[in-house]
């Protein structure tokens, strides 16, 4: 679909299969029309990125969307654990989506990875937490993923990335950026933004910004090395998701469902996990 097509929240749902999309009462058709584009080519280009089908940007239609509903002052983007939804404020800036879908891919894969997580556990926290991961290749490559974020290379002390966002924390008194779900979700804006998407509303402000020069995003080597690691693990989850698909009888319902048994259904799949 070209940028000069018309692009709706509609055209957006049924691409991606989204949940659900709401659209706050304050925004105009036109505006709904603008940033829906906007929405469209960003997941689009995360889709070429993550190099899966649809139901992985949706997370198999568990996700919703908000526009212009309910924001919080000064945070254009946030996403919603209790609701499974990525929020955008109306007047929300370019660069937040890519943070906001890994940190809801992360609290997804949380229960789909890790036994005995509940609901509302993330996976990158299970991991630090030596939680019991169920074992899968694909779960062994998302280990080595957060691995490659939070420790330094012989894994035996935080990363100098971790580092960094410890002592920007200890500076403002607070506890946010050295979360593990925020440093996964800000080095994978970094390995996204180093993918060349085709316009900043996906991801922008990883390598020249002041929160990357105070070391905030992944640098030099480590930088590298975890784009290699998120590199690795999307495409071998691609190919298993269109592995599915492709064996799947022809029944659009099936792939919400969790798809055929074994394979990545076990660890994508709407069903209740243990």
């Amino acid at each position: 679909m070209t940028e000069q097509a018309s692009v709706s929240f509609g055209t957006v749902r049924r691409r991606f299969d989204f949940r659900s999309i709401e659209v706050g009462r304050w925004v105009t058709p036109e505006e709904g029309d603008r940033a829906a584009g906007r929405f469209y080519r960003a997941l689009s280009d995360l889709l070429a990125i993550l190099k899966g089908p649809e139901a992985l940007v949706s997370l198999r239609s568990t996700l919703g969307l908000k526009y212009g509903i309910g924001g919080r002052p000064g945070v254009a983007a946030h996403y919603i654990p209790a609701t499974r939804q990525l929020a955008l404020a109306k007047n929300a800036g370019a660069g937040g989506l890519a943070h906001e879908w890994f940190r809801a891919f992360d609290h997804y894969m949380g229960s789909k990875a890790f036994r005995k997580l509940g609901k509302q556990g993330f996976a990158s926290v299970a991991w630090l937490n030596s939680a019991h991961q169920k074992k899968h290749p694909l779960n062994d490559q998302l280990s080595n993923c957060f691995r490659t974020i939070l420790l330094n290379e012989d894994g035996t002390q935080p990363s100098e990335f971790f580092q960094c966002s410890q002592q920007a924390d200890r500076q403002r008194n607070v506890l946010y950026y050295a979360k593990p779900e925020e440093l996964c979700a800000r080095a994978f804006e970094a390995f996204v933004e180093d993918s060349a998407p085709s316009n900043t509303f996906l991801v922008r402000g990883t390598v020249h910004s002041e929160e990357a020069k105070a070391g905030l995003y992944p640098r030099g080597e480590q930088r590298q090395k975890i784009n290699d690691a998120f590199r690795q693990y999307f495409e071998s989850f691609g190919r298993a998701l269109y592995l599915e698909k492709d064996n799947a009888p022809k029944d659009s319902a099936v792939l919400k469902r969790g798809g055929v048994t074994g394979g990545v259904a076990g660890i994508f799949s709407n069903r209740r996990s243990s």
